[in-house]
C-alpha cells in the first residue's frame, strides 16, 4: 500500500491535466465561460469544487476551512464514488504481522488529489494536496486539503518570441 498510494496520485494527476481542456471547452460552451477565469484562489476552490467536481464525477463537493493567507482551503465530499465498492478491512485485522500488506493504510482517494494538483499545474497554479478525512476511514465525510505552494509564471509562447 505504501507504493501504491503515490502511484493513484500519479494517475489522478494525468487525468486532472486532460481534464482541464475538456472543462474549459465546455464551460465556454455552456455559457459559463465568465466563470472560468478565477481571479482569486477562492474563485478557483469554488470552480473546481462546484462545477469541475459535478461535470466530471457528478458529485457535489463544497469548498470551506481557507487559512488566512487565503493560501490553502478544503474540499468537502459528501459522497465518494470510489468508496462505493471498496471496503477496508477491519481495525483488529493486523495483515502485517502475518507478512500480508497493511491495507488499511491505502489511500484510494489519492487519485482525486492527483486530479486537483494535475488540474490546477495546467493553469499554473503549483498545489499539495492531501486527504485530511475519509469515509473509508469511519470520518462522516470525505476532506481533501489544497495548500498553494506556487503560482507559476506562464511560460506559453516562451518558444516562439523573436530574437
Amino acid at each position: 500500500p505504501i507504493e501504491v498510494n503515490p502511484q493513484l496520485d500519479r494517475i489522478g494527476h494525468s487525468i486532472g491535466v486532460r481534464c482541464v481542456d475538456e472543462f474549459l471547452s465546455k464551460a465556454d460552451v455552456a455559457g459559463m465561460g465568465n466563470a472560468t477565469q478565477c481571479q482569486s484562489l477562492r474563485d478557483t476552490a469554488e470552480v473546481v469544487a462546484k462545477i469541475g467536481m459535478k461535470m466530471f464525477l457528478g458529485i457535489q463537493a463544497e469548498v470551506g476551512g481557507f487559512s488566512q493567507d487565503q493560501r490553502s482551503f478544503s474540499i468537502y465530499l459528501q459522497d465518494n464514488p470510489l468508496s462505493t465498492f471498496v471496503e477496508l478491512p477491519p481495525q483488529g485485522d493486523d495483515q502485517s504481522q502475518s507478512g500480508g500488506d497493511d491495507l488499511r493504510k491505502l489511500k484510494y482517494s489519492n487519485l482525486y488529489c492527483g486530479v486537483i494538483r494535475g488540474a490546477l499545474e495546467q493553469v499554473n497554479l503549483k498545489v499539495e494536496c492531501s486527504i485530511v478525512r475519509d469515509t473509508l476511514k469511519g470520518d462522516e465525510l470525505n476532506e481533501i486539503r489544497v495548500e498553494l505552494k506556487e503560482v507559476l509564471a506562464d511560460g506559453a509562447g516562451d518558444d516562439y518570441k523573436e530574437e
